[in-house]
């Protein structure tokens, strides 16, 4: 199995958003690049890393057992 096919994001809807700053290590960023041209190429996108975070929190959120028995 490549890498490409382990990816847990899948295609993303476009949606109305909020915009949000954030902060992060020069390495996560790399990481988060890197990632982004894994997505593109499996889901023919175009989208860069800074795009894909609000679907990566909302993919987190949502599969967060603890959070969900709150």
């Amino acid at each position: 199995m490549s890498a490409t096919e382990k990816l847990r994001l899948g295609p993303q809807l476009k949606t109305g958003s909020t915009k949000l700053t954030v902060a992060c290590r020069a390495s996560l960023k790399a990481d988060l690049d890197r990632y982004a041209a894994l997505h593109a190429q499996r889901n023919r996108e175009t989208d860069d890393g800074v795009t894909l975070i609000p679907y990566m929190l909302e993919t987190y959120i949502t599969g967060d057992r603890g959070f969900k028995a709150d």
